[in-house]
């Protein structure tokens, strides 16, 4: 049986315990924030963001000697959360009209913004050439025209990536799988040369290189490093039949992170060095130049930073089966467990230095059998009042979150030596029904 202390690696750096046996984030008692703004809560640790940052800039570029970072921001687009991204010199990847708008309207330089997605409309096509992003990222035979038209009317050519989906099992859950054969992401490998050199015959484009994503949560090197040399040798071919430079080259995303106690994950550095070692040792076979090496980190950059905060309500026992307590949130704000079936730890915040007393499930509020957040976790006595505290709550839970049985979305907070201001209201339920005539 495990302590409650023990799950405190999962939760944001520097995550203690204080005198009154309660959770501490950033230097924040996570009792008085649910009581100063109310549950469920969003708390993301500022410091946990950066030294994750830094982590990334320090491991790639030791290894490789010139690198772009770009935030996936898909895992979480808040205005001050982009202007800390801003500050330290990432780029962002986008995928949607609605994404480059909150990046323009945080002041983010659009230069560093990069804007895949398998069906862009043509009206985000020409709000990206209007604001200048720096890339686009190609995906289909449809998009390239409509892209290349589009390109005619404007002043300057738009830098492109082809997006490739080289047929690489990445070993995740079958959602969160975008690189193999049977995608709705990217050329398929076998159309890859014919939409590059197609690419290369338009004028009003300038293709620069290649892009590659092939899932989420990937646990392994093995994959990308396959996915890697699969596509480099696709650039050889292309380098010799058609002219291909390839000035960048994108090995995307999906860097896992730790959900749970038993499930470790391999370190950044694992990753960087698999990555460099892989890329240079290929060209070098191909007698290609070294590109710029494009990563898109998005959930490991945010994922530990951020802790979800739950007040407990009811209680019901069915004897011989289970314990559930239900919370004041659930699969509205953290869809995750229902769609992905992914697993999550949790801690009593305002009882760290009790003893294990039981074991409970941990269900949302809302009218779904499927409204499980937590299944069978150990847990002391849980009272109604309690605040639970999920760690690794930080990607994907509030972008993905819904309004279904008219839920208000949670506020969000950032904390930062002791302080903690909003940067996300929560929603009431005038905003839910501001859209209706």
């Amino acid at each position: 049986m495990i302590r409650q202390a023990e799950r405190i690696v999962l939760f944001p750096v520097g995550a203690a315990i204080n005198a009154r046996g309660h959770l501490m984030i950033g230097g924040c008692d996570a009792v008085d924030l649910a009581t100063e703004f109310g549950t469920p809560l969003y708390v993301f640790d500022e410091g946990t963001i950066r030294d994750k940052i830094a982590e990334f800039k320090t491991e790639f570029g030791r290894r490789y000697r010139d690198v772009a970072i770009l935030y996936a921001c898909k895992a979480f687009t808040n205005k001050a959360l982009l202007r800390l991204i801003a500050e330290e010199g990432l780029g962002l990847d986008v995928v949607s009209g609605g994404e480059i708008s909150i990046a323009q309207a945080s002041g983010f330089s659009m230069e560093r913004v990069s804007f895949p997605g398998n069906n862009k409309s043509a009206g985000e096509l020409a709000l990206a050439l209007e604001c200048g992003v720096g890339r686009v990222v190609v995906d289909n035979f449809d998009e390239l025209k409509m892209l290349g038209e589009l390109a005619k009317t404007k002043s300057g050519k738009p830098d492109v990536l082809i997006r490739i989906s080289p047929g690489v099992d990445p070993h995740t859950h079958q959602y969160e799988v975008t690189g193999s054969v049977d995608s709705k992401f990217g050329f398929p490998i076998v159309l890859g040369e014919e939409a590059v050199a197609t690419a290369l015959s338009m004028s009003e484009i300038n293709v620069l290189g290649l892009h590659l994503h092939i899932g989420s949560q990937i646990t392994e090197t093995g994959p990308y490093q396959r996915a890697i040399q699969i596509i480099l040798d696709s650039a050889g071919r292309i380098k010799r039949k058609h002219g291909l430079r390839l000035q960048e080259l994108s090995v995307g995303g999906g860097y896992p992170v730790q959900y749970t106690l038993d499930c470790p994950v391999p370190p950044v550095s694992a990753y960087a060095e698999a990555f460099a070692s892989t890329v240079v040792s290929k060209c070098q076979e191909l007698s290609l130049d070294l590109p710029r090496l494009v990563i898109e980190p998005g959930r490991s950059l945010v994922a530990r930073a951020g802790v979800a905060l739950y007040t407990a309500g009811a209680t019901k026992e069915i004897p011989e089966v289970r314990t559930y307590v239900s919370v004041d949130g659930g699969m509205a704000d953290n869809i995750r467990p229902a769609l992905y079936q992914s697993r999550m730890e949790a801690v009593v915040a305002n009882k760290m230095k009790a003893r294990i007393a039981t074991k409970y499930t941990i269900a949302g509020k809302f009218c779904e059998s499927g409204d499980v957040l937590i299944r069978d976790i150990e847990l002391p006595q849980l009272s109604m009042g309690d605040i639970l505290a999920v760690p690794g709550s930080g990607a994907y839970n509030i972008p993905q979150s819904c309004n279904y049985n008219a839920f208000c979305r949670p506020g969000v907070v950032m904390v930062r030596e002791g302080k903690a201001w909003l940067i996300r209201r929560r929603e009431t339920i005038e905003d839910l029904m501001g859209c209706d005539v």
